[in-house]
């Protein structure tokens, strides 16, 4: 197809799906799907996503709303039960006719939901941390890829600032996202020169809450006279009785400290951190980070949810990112129609809340800082590195040989999650 019937061919596209009136878009209100767990192991990480959507979707309709009409925020508890977190998309897209879905934390509940979002081509914001490994034309992954946490915080923890680690365990929950990381990161490690006999790798179900022995073996695997460090993949309420555990085996961060991916502000609200300063915590946003866009959200929050006490956290930023972009590709296309939207999502750009922009690629990934976090004893993190801009995410990690070759490339007219050497 030569550029000008390309160019004719994608303007009639659009124009097509403009004058097309979506069922969301048609009703008297605009409806979003709001898909996390209110009950269950990760309630204590997604209930406050829900109300980051609530809260957005309430600033918006005060403004007048989208196209000329209020948002409606349809709220489902799929309960952290991964299969039911896939009759609840359905629910939302077939039944509810939402224009767009807001949700999932853990990657095996975004796997469950996949196909549904594929089969009836809805659209996913996922604003949590993952493997990456993952390329689809209906999610956009407003969360860190492994290249924009992983990587950089055991880049860290290896580094003199860090504190030199030599020896590495990697604990996690015994799901995808934890087990795909830490695939990941040993190819990375042994790439750096860190050995297998120097890697100990653990894990566990969702909710475990017996640590002791798997704390009393870290201490041991620490005992060689190397330096140690802990990569923390442990989700959900989990974190509390591991932290715990730490502490009552008298674990400092000075001595192994952790490093987690999974644990921000909102997590340590139900610890005693008087303990835990020290150890590490790797995101994209921490609430004490000092920018008036980030004074401005906390600001909104508390008065949102009456409560100065609630603290702010990496997924609600990314949450926030996510719908902003939304809404601004929705007043672009001028409809809610999915094909559309997506279009008008690439190059979207929104402040972050660490004081840069926040830009929407087209691989679905946002460009985001790196930040590693240190506890604090009220529970918030002191940024100890940084940095220096932002950090495009990647689909396919390079240190997994089979995806090192796949690129992930959604621009219209061509479109493809997962080709080889991919022809324009």
């Amino acid at each position: 197809m030569n550029k000008k019937l390309q160019a004719l061919f994608g303007a009639g596209a659009l124009a097509f799906s403009t004058l097309a009136m979506t069922p969301a878009q048609a009703a008297d209100t605009i409806k979003v799907g709001v898909l996390h767990s209110l009950s269950g192991t990760m309630a204590i990480s997604e209930t406050t996503l829900k109300d980051t959507v609530l809260m957005l979707v309430d600033d918006i309709n005060k403004k007048g709303g989208l196209l000329g009409k209020q948002l409606e925020a349809v709220v489902v508890d799929p309960a952290s039960d991964w299969p039911l977190f896939a009759e609840k998309a359905r629910e939302l897209l077939e039944k509810e006719q939402v224009a767009a879905v807001f949700g999932c934390w853990t990657s095996v509940s975004r796997k469950s939901v996949l196909p549904v979002f594929e089969e009836l081509n809805g659209m996913l914001f996922y604003p949590v941390q993952y493997e990456g490994e993952e390329s689809s034309r209906n999610v956009f992954y407003t969360g860190a890829a492994p290249n924009q946490q992983a990587i950089p915080a055991v880049d860290y923890m290896m580094s003199e600032d860090g504190g030199g680690a030599e020896r590495i365990v990697l604990l996690g929950t015994d799901y995808v996202y934890p087990r795909t990381t830490n695939k990941i990161l040993r190819s990375y490690l042994n790439a750096k020169g860190i050995a297998d006999a120097d890697i100990m790798e653990n894990y566990t179900p969702f909710g475990h809450s017996d640590w002791q022995s798997i704390v009393a073996e870290v201490k041991t695997f620490a005992s060689t006279g190397k330096k140690t460090a802990v990569i923390s993949t442990i989700n959900g309420d989990a974190n509390v009785p591991f932290y715990k555990e730490l502490a009552n085996q008298g674990i400092k961060a000075e001595d192994i400290p952790v490093v987690a991916f999974s644990v921000g502000e909102e997590e340590l609200a139900g610890i005693d951190t008087e303990p835990l300063i020290g150890h590490l915590a790797a995101w994209n946003y921490f609430q004490s980070v000092e920018s008036d866009a980030n004074s401005a959200f906390i600001e909104k929050w508390h008065a949102f949810i009456g409560n100065d006490a609630r603290v702010t956290n990496d997924p609600m930023e990314a949450t926030y990112i996510g719908f902003t972009m939304w809404a601004q590709a929705v007043q672009q296309a001028g409809t809610t129609d999915v094909d559309a939207v997506r279009q008008a999502m690439y190059g979207q750009q929104v402040p972050n809340l660490t004081g840069g922009v926040a830009v929407m690629n087209t691989n679905h990934h946002l460009s985001k800082p790196v930040l590693i976090g240190e506890v604090q004893g009220d529970g918030q993190f002191d940024v100890v590195w940084a940095t220096d801009d932002t950090v495009v995410g990647d689909a396919w990690s390079d240190f997994i040989p089979e995806s090192a070759k796949l690129t992930a490339d959604w621009t219209y007219p061509w479109v493809c999650g997962n080709c080889e050497n991919p022809m324009y």
